[in-house]
């Protein structure tokens, strides 16, 4: 009776702690919210808070000034994560499952040479170069997928991951007579949701964020995607309350009325909001796939 108190409150206890780092967790995203909505002059008098003094749209009206803009970088964000987040798991996947092979000859030698290349890499320039003087992918999608499509540590843990399946699996479909390509795809990945969804979602989330190839290889609008575009206008207000200082222009009513840092807030809403709204579909998968996948070096 005594252990059964004892461990009553002890799970108590726990989810006390979870709560309440739950609750921490959360507050940052109050804070952004709340923020976002407020107008420079109560952040500058009063910081920030969790509630608004006063609400005020004016960064959100200004971000949004240009629909069409915001829809069609909104698209190309959603079409680069979708599309490079199904060859990610394509690619990343088809080299791990046969890297996990024990029969498989070269295994070592390409597991070296993929470590290798976490450590040393070909440098920035050569990579331009590689892609505008030679492969001509500038202003296309395949400049904003191929730089982060295939990370080497996401294939290191999907083999780990096959690894743990049972041999007896491959032995049998293979004395049935089934092929490695049948054998992966029909037995391989059904078993393999919980690594597949992990690593689809931080390829997601990278590819969701990711501003940098569009720095490099972006030069039209169009194919702005989110994260770049935001950047882009923060840069833009920079530029023009800072020219206006400098041409002794400055109307400081309308500087005034130029949202910064609650832009910079309203931004980071506007990013991430699809995001949270994805996790939760991928939470149940997220802990196991990255736990169980890791276990083994």
């Amino acid at each position: 009776m005594t252990a059964s108190r004892t461990e009553l409150w002890f799970k108590r206890c726990i989810h006390l702690f979870m709560i309440c780092l739950s609750i921490v967790f959360v507050i940052p995203l109050v804070a952004i919210i709340a923020v976002s909505l407020s107008n420079d002059q109560d952040i500058a008098a009063h910081g920030y808070r969790l509630l608004p003094i006063q609400i005020d749209l004016e960064a959100y009206r200004y971000i949004l000034s240009s629909p069409m803009t915001l829809f069609n970088a909104y698209k190309v964000t959603t079409i680069m994560s979708v599309l490079g987040t199904f060859l990610s798991l394509l690619m990343i996947s088809s080299c791990a499952y046969p890297l996990s092979r024990k029969d498989f000859a070269y295994r070592s030698v390409i597991t070296f040479y993929l470590f290798f290349t976490m450590l040393f890499n070909g440098g920035l320039v050569p990579f331009y170069i590689l892609m505008t003087n030679y492969l001509h992918l500038q202003d296309t999608y395949a400049a904003l997928i191929i730089p982060v499509l295939v990370n080497v540590f996401y294939v290191f843990l999907m083999r780990t991951f096959f690894q743990q399946l049972p041999d007896a699996l491959v032995e049998s479909a293979t004395i049935d007579g089934a092929g490695e390509l049948r054998i992966y795809l029909e037995i391989i990945v059904p078993l393999s949701k919980p690594v597949l969804a992990t690593v689809g979602l931080m390829q997601l989330l990278t590819y969701w964020n990711s501003w940098y190839p569009a720095l490099l290889f972006v030069s039209s609008q169009e194919m702005y995607p989110l994260q770049y575009l935001l950047q882009v206008m923060l840069k833009n207000i920079s530029e023009i309350t800072k020219n206006m200082q400098e041409n002794g222009l400055v109307d400081w009513s309308a500087a005034a009325s130029l949202p910064t840092e609650n832009m910079r807030l309203a931004m980071c809403m506007l990013a991430i909001g699809p995001m949270l709204l994805i996790f939760p579909f991928f939470q149940k998968y997220f802990a196991k796939g990255l736990t169980v996948g890791s276990v083994k070096g």
